[in-house]
């Protein structure tokens, strides 16, 4: 073989060489970057940022890149660039991926686990945020391989606030079942509702069915409400809204103030949607059994519940129920149904006035009463005579004391109802 001959390869080996001394350099040079999280961790988030139209800022980081790389940043800040309220803050957050994720540069959205201590979100800077969001934007769902955790947390709206929350999600996967535990405190003075869930989803999709079966009470002044609850449906995330398209809520509480104990069961069913801070059951089907002098019943109608709450239901009462005063004859012979509509719009605790009318056959009743005023009423066998309402009564004929009188009308007035 010739010299010359025995030379030609070389150049194709010096290149080779060279490529891979740069691609060592390179590595080694990324590495001496990502080694120093205080220079590089910020234009990660910066990056980040950018591409979701936010400002994302840190204070303290730390950096672990032995085994599954790990980042934990401190005093953490996403805000809408100018806006003064961020629309997240958290004392510390953690997150833990794999290299094969660093690789990708996002078309692999595999994590590890996900931390965050004390975050806060700001509903109407996330609201804002949201709205400004191109319209068809994807939205990927990650893979968390060890879950998600969420301690000390705070929801903030302008009228009210969720504190104390704790969320536990062992996993997440686009395409398996998911469940998760949540935990907090919803507060809009003088009403409190801590609650405690177990949610389950078929799979973290829209539209995918979705089940949460927990506890909560209901706490205002002087009297309060434990129920347990059970809510299901197929869940639909719009825009800036949230369906259940229709939505099962199973209730079994109890009103509790002083000695009184009022256990009940409730049942609504329709579709539900959440929008402008207003959750809106409509048309509903309610379904009442209490026990004595809660009564029996079976409605249709609307209900709205946001910084108020909304009534309007129309239905029948099987019977008079027991626990109410005795009605006069002939209208307590009568075994026919008792057709009712039943309004309210006021306080979500159900402490301002509502409006029944009642009849059967002729006789019709029409009154404006605060709910828990008749509760303590009927609990006081030797009270007032009459119940504390206003009220008129319109029959063709009463038999009082023996008396039969014809052509009756009977008005209630209470100072206490205006």
């Amino acid at each position: 073989m010739s010299d010359a001959a025995a030379d030609a390869p070389r150049p194709r080996r010096l290149r080779r060489l060279v490529a891979v001394a740069a691609g060592l350099a390179l590595l080694l040079l990324s590495a001496g970057w990502l080694l120093q999280p205080q220079r590089s961790v910020p234009v990660l988030l910066d990056r980040i940022g950018r591409g979701l139209g936010l400002e994302i800022t840190a204070g303290d980081v730390e950096a672990r890149f032995r085994g599954t790389p790990q980042l934990v940043v401190r005093d953490l800040r996403v805000r809408e660039p100018g806006a003064k309220t961020p629309l997240l803050v958290a004392d510390r957050a953690l997150l833990s991926l794999p290299w094969s994720t660093l690789r990708s540069r996002g078309a692999d959205l595999t994590i590890e686990r996900v931390e965050l201590d004390a975050p806060v979100l700001d509903v109407p800077a996330l609201q804002a945020w949201l709205a400004k969001r191109p319209p068809g934007a994807e939205t990927r769902i990650p893979t968390l391989t060890a879950g998600l955790r969420i301690v000390d947390g705070e929801i903030d709206n302008d009228d009210w606030r969720i504190a104390g929350v704790i969320v536990e999600l062992p996993s997440l996967h686009p395409d398996r079942p998911a469940n998760a535990r949540l935990r907090g405190r919803y507060l809009d003075p003088p009403t409190a509702i801590p609650f405690d869930l177990a949610v389950a989803l078929s799979k973290p999709a829209n539209d995918a069915g979705v089940a949460a079966i927990g506890t909560l009470v209901v706490e205002r002044g002087d009297w309060r409400m434990p129920a347990t609850i059970h809510l299901s449906g197929p869940l639909h995330l719009g825009a800036d809204d949230i369906a259940m398209v229709p939505a099962r809520l199973g209730v079994a509480a109890r009103y509790e103030s002083g000695d009184t104990r009022l256990p009940f069961t409730l049942g609504l069913a329709g579709p539900l949607r959440f929008d402008e801070a207003t959750w809106v059951l409509a048309p509903a089907g309610v379904a009442l059994r209490g026990e004595p002098p809660l009564p029996s019943l079976d409605a249709r109608g609307a209900l709205a519940l946001g910084r108020r709450l909304a009534i309007d239901l129309s239905g029948a009462l099987p019977q008079w129920p027991e626990g109410w005063p005795a009605l006069p004859p002939p209208v307590s012979a009568s075994t026919t149904p008792l057709p009712f509509s039943l309004r309210y719009a006021g306080k979500p605790d159900l402490s301002e006035v509502a409006a029944l009318s009642l009849h059967r056959d002729a006789t019709r009743f029409d009154a404006r009463f605060r709910l828990y005023d008749v509760l303590d009423w009927t609990q006081r066998p030797g009270g007032a005579p009459l119940p504390p309402l206003d009220g008129r009564l319109v029959a063709p004929k009463l038999v009082v004391s023996g008396a039969t009188l014809d052509g009756v009308e009977i008005t209630l007035d209470d100072e206490a109802v205006p």
